[in-house]
């Protein structure tokens, strides 16, 4: 290896040091400004979180990762539209949950697939059985719950996007996305507690079981 090669491999290596360290802002800043390395470092930063999003919104792995790839080609190109007066994290999240609903209408036109287990237990390794019990509970609960209901729960209740953001990505009236939840909730509570027995699933109300997850 020449030396031009070594202190180019080491320029490199300095150079991902540097966006590894890095704030997110400071990231944002030079994605908007053509640095590729800053955005994948964002994506790098930010991969998991999109991912199960997409994947509690549209049900399927597959499908998951066409949404969650599609909501970072977005972001890339939207990228200086961008104005910062949200966390791009939280902006991302709005454009994943664009990019599931459209996904989601399309499906509903065509089949409806269940949610499998693992959409929701797949993180429950560190949990304790109670916990996991309750997510496979409230797993099958929200299985039940149709697609334009489950979609406005978790956006709301899993990931805390207001009334008015939920509304704008599912391009529904505001009013509409506060029904669906009132409805979504309700059926939710009414599905956990008609197990008729104690345990992890009666501690919960509905809404305080989707943020568990």
């Amino acid at each position: 290896m020449s030396r031009s090669d070594r202190e180019s491999g080491t320029s490199v290596s300095r150079g991902r040091t540097l966006l590894a360290r890095a704030d997110q802002r400071t990231l944002v800043d030079a994605a908007r400004g053509g640095d590729r390395g800053a955005f994948d470092e964002l994506v790098r930063r930010s991969y998991r979180e999109t991912y199960t999003l997409a994947l509690r919104l549209v049900g399927d792995p597959d499908d998951a990762r066409d949404v969650t790839q599609e909501s970072y080609l977005r972001a890339y190109r939207g990228l200086k539209s961008f104005r910062g007066d949200a966390q791009f994290t939280t902006w991302l999240y709005r454009i994943t949950a664009n990019r599931a609903a459209t996904h989601l209408r399309r499906r509903i036109r065509h089949r409806h697939d269940p949610l499998t287990d693992d959409v929701w237990v797949a993180e429950s390794s560190d949990r304790t059985p109670a916990q996991i019990e309750l997510r496979h509970e409230l797993g099958r609960a929200l299985n039940a719950l149709p697609p334009k209901l489950r979609a406005v729960v978790v956006l709301r209740d899993v990931y805390g996007l207001p009334h008015a953001e939920i509304a704008r990505e599912l391009k529904i009236s505001e009013s509409a996305a506060k029904v669906r939840l009132h409805r979504a909730r309700k059926k939710l509570r009414g599905d956990l507690f008609s197990l008729g027995e104690p345990g992890p699933v009666a501690a919960f109300d509905g809404e305080e079981a989707v943020r568990a997850v």
